[in-house]
């Protein structure tokens, strides 16, 4: 069984900034996100015009196309918080840095212990650490025998390139195009020289 991908605010704003939801949503499929990623894309929308569309657009997702998990402290989700950030969670709500991908992390791996699939978007360096880290330790517990489920790391590369092997992108200039406008939002986004997104193999 399979949940909902669960994104982070990074990707999220950046994809429905240059209204590009259809795409991202062609791809990952219906969406999910915690409260504290929505309320990081609506304030970001706010307060930086490269970003106004967002908010138009979440609006407009919700809740059909984009659920939202609900952070409200649960002994599952403590935990978890707890354990990845070596801090109570009541206490590392109060710290906005980073908290939106500890929480999707944290979403995710409570998801994945029920058994279920998941995949999470994450474009942070750290937060895929982090998540890796999570994804290794279910696979540890898979081996021992708990009946736990997997979570998948995903990016915007990702999506990029899964978007290309869809045929979701015309061609090699579109996806120089839509990489650009990417960059305009998101300067942690390498060049597209160093990716994979002109690749022969993503466009025979």
């Amino acid at each position: 069984m399979s949940h909902r991908p669960i994104i982070d605010a990074g990707p999220g704003l950046n994809f429905l900034s240059i209204n590009q939801e259809r795409l991202l949503i062609s791809v990952l499929g219906r969406l999910s996100a915690p409260e504290t990623v929505q309320d990081e894309v609506l304030d970001k929308s706010r307060r930086d015009k490269r970003f106004r569309s967002a908010e138009k657009v979440w609006r407009k997702l919700t809740p059909d196309w984009m659920q939202i998990l609900s952070d409200d402290q649960t002994p599952e989700l403590a935990a978890v918080v707890q354990r990845i950030t070596h801090q109570p969670m009541a206490e590392r709500l109060k710290r906005p840095k980073d908290l939106g991908e500890i929480m999707v992390i944290a979403h995710a791996v409570v998801t994945a212990e029920t058994g279920q699939k998941v995949t999470v978007l994450i474009d942070d360096g750290q937060g895929a650490r982090t998540a890796t880290s999570e994804i290794d330790r279910l696979k540890r517990l898979r081996r021992s025998g708990r009946p736990v489920g997997s979570i998948t790391l995903a990016s915007t590369l990702t999506v990029l390139e899964r978007a290309a092997q869809k045929k979701r992108i015309a061609g090699k200039a579109d996806m120089r195009q839509l990489y650009r406008r990417l960059r305009e939002l998101d300067d942690g986004l390498p060049p597209i020289e160093a990716t994979r997104l002109l690749s022969p193999d993503l466009w025979p």
